[in-house]
């Protein structure tokens, strides 16, 4: 068993005390937080709390470090641990710019640490079904894709507000969503971006976006983050050419539709609006299907028990540092054509 300590005792730090209750491979050692009344919240929640930062790094008994701090102060807390010979979990965006994190990377590399990000949304169970049913080709060949994420709250009244700490959607967000198509297109290359950030609601940082992504075999990807959205979109919508999947929000409502005839049998002319339309006439003739979503099982514990397993020699990390990199680097893209108004043409 492997002891541990969690750096930053908010939103995010408590949610993964909590799911740390069901691995039975690590112990909680103890909080610390740089901030005097969340720690005095973590001492009466029960957990044993360190005074300053030095203490946890000085604590032989510790072996990881689970840093769940505000984006800035990512890179130096990973730095720090990792250089007192712990192991490293860190939230998501691991850091603002690629070069912060190939400092990071580098310190692992030197001092032979286990360095993970947390990209926990890859075990949401809408993304996995929308997987299942690319793996299993049921929609045939896939051509459009579109992952929305909508709310009316606006940003938090918190740190997330503040572009000198790395606020804003796309690195609270589009860091999630990126990765997910990413996982999904393993094998593929991506080969243009185009990005349109909203300002609406006056902050220093960005409270929406929608980014297009193309990949080399001509997938088009639509992400996109609103907050303050008062009609939601489907969280989820696949196109491919032989079917059509939705998925309305995380409470999993939606289905799927495969076509079970021809896909431009004649149709009967019907009235719309102040015409009348054949290419838009509903299909009344038994030539589709309707399915439920398919069934999956997910269990986001697993990456706190992979970690374990990585750090023991047992396994590859589930969560790879060069699929970070890349999303990273796709994040800086989504700025520079936010910046520029253009798309933005590469190939990685």
């Amino acid at each position: 068993m492997k002891k541990l300590v969690l750096v930053g005792y908010g939103g995010m730090g408590t949610r993964h005390l909590g799911r740390l209750k069901n691995v039975k491979e690590i112990e909680v050692a103890g909080v610390y937080d740089i901030d005097p009344e969340k720690l005095a919240a973590a001492h009466q929640d029960g957990y044993q709390t360190y005074s300053n930062y030095q203490a946890v790094l000085d604590d032989q008994e510790v072996e990881i470090v689970l840093v769940a701090t505000p984006n800035d102060s990512h890179k130096e807390l990973s730095i720090k641990a990792m250089t007192a010979g712990k192991h490293v979990i860190c939230e998501k965006p691991v850091t603002t710019s690629t070069k912060d994190f190939k400092d990071i990377l580098e310190v692992a590399a030197k001092t032979k640490r286990c360095f993970m990000v947390d990209q926990n949304r890859r075990w949401d169970e809408n993304f996995q079904m929308i997987k299942k049913l690319y793996d299993t080709n049921a929609l045939g060949r896939v051509y459009d894709i579109e992952n929305r994420v909508q709310g009316s709250r606006g940003i938090p009244q918190d740190w997330r507000q503040n572009i000198e700490q790395g606020g804003g959607m796309v690195y609270d967000w589009c860091v999630h969503l990126l990765d997910r198509i990413l996982v999904l297109k393993a094998g593929h290359r991506v080969t243009s971006l185009y990005a349109d950030l909203s300002g609406a609601l006056g902050h220093q940082v960005d409270d929406g976006f929608r980014v297009i992504l193309r990949f080399d075999d001509e997938m088009r990807v639509l992400l996109e983050v609103q907050t303050r959205n008062f009609i939601k979109l489907p969280e989820w919508y696949m196109s491919g050419a032989t079917g059509t999947a939705e998925i309305e929000d995380f409470e999993l409502h939606g289905e799927y539709v495969t076509l079970e005839g021809e896909l431009t049998k004649e149709a009967i002319p019907v009235e719309a609006g102040a015409g009348f339309t054949k290419t838009m006439a509903p299909r009344t003739d038994g030539s589709v299907k309707h399915h439920p979503l398919p069934q999956v099982q997910t269990d986001v514990c697993d990456f706190y028990r992979n970690f374990v397993a990585w750090i023991d020699g047992k396994e590859e990390p589930i969560v790879k540092n060069d699929e970070v990199m890349r999303t990273m680097y796709l994040i800086e893209k989504i700025f520079e054509s936010a910046r520029k108004n253009e798309v933005i043409k590469f190939n990685i």
